[in-house]
């Protein structure tokens, strides 16, 4: 798993797209209303909606539903960190690009897709074991990454066949790299005793209950008498 990992990794970081790593305001703007991007905007938003109706008017909490929640996200995220990061980079160098409203723009979109992705994530990570989310978040994130980046800044318009064929393969092969090392982990679990009520002093119960530890109210007893508190 590691070797599949780290052969992936060095493929992708060889074959990918070699494009300016500077983009200014202008360009940033050109790309917002280019037709391939506002496609996918709209697809993306309908996707995000249903799901998002799922998981609150249906309470679906399954876990492909909240990370594809947050590899959605994250490709927003993506894209507003390279251009917030171009834009800082040429107003360091000179070429003022923060009065542009663009910028602003990107970084709202940055910081509230990065905190509505970390709150699904963080949910994601309470009701699943972590050696679940984090290939299947692995593959969902990488994905939308290298589809945003596609589609926004079209990275590989000029870029050849082979170079193509080879990033994908790079890809294919972490995501086999990540399923293999996370695929025979599994967490342990600790064994929660039962408690005896019936050797509790003052309580009337002779059943056993088991504490849940997810509970507000972890380690509390229920009476079932309805015991009236006497006056002190």
């Amino acid at each position: 798993g590691g070797t599949l990992t780290v052969t992936g990794t060095y493929l992708l970081v060889t074959f990918a797209p070699n494009v300016p790593q500077e983009l200014t305001a202008r360009q940033v703007e050109n790309y917002l209303v280019s037709w391939p991007f506002l496609v996918y905007s709209i697809l993306e938003i309908i996707i995000f909606c249903i799901l998002l109706y799922f998981y609150k008017r249906k309470a679906v909490k399954h876990i492909v539903v909240l990370l594809m929640m947050v590899a959605l996200l994250a490709s927003l995220t993506v894209i507003a960190v390279k251009a917030v990061a171009s834009m800082i980079t040429l107003s360091a160098k000179g070429k003022m690009q923060l009065t542009y409203p663009v910028f602003y723009i990107m970084i709202v979109l940055m910081a509230t897709s990065c905190a509505f992705q970390v709150k699904f994530l963080n949910q994601a990570m309470q009701l699943y074991e972590v050696t679940a989310v984090v290939p299947i978040n692995f593959v969902f994130f990488t994905t939308s990454a290298i589809i945003s980046g596609v589609i926004f800044y079209r990275e590989f318009q000029s870029a050849a066949l082979l170079s193509v064929f080879m990033f994908l393969f790079g890809c294919l092969l972490s995501f086999l790299g990540v399923f293999v090392i996370a695929r025979n982990k599994k967490e342990q679990h600790l064994q929660i005793p039962f408690i005896d009520c019936g050797h509790i002093p003052g309580q009337k119960l002779t059943g056993k209950i088991q504490p849940d530890s997810h509970s507000s109210c972890y380690g509390t007893l229920n009476n079932e008498d309805d015991l009236v508190k006497s006056p002190s």
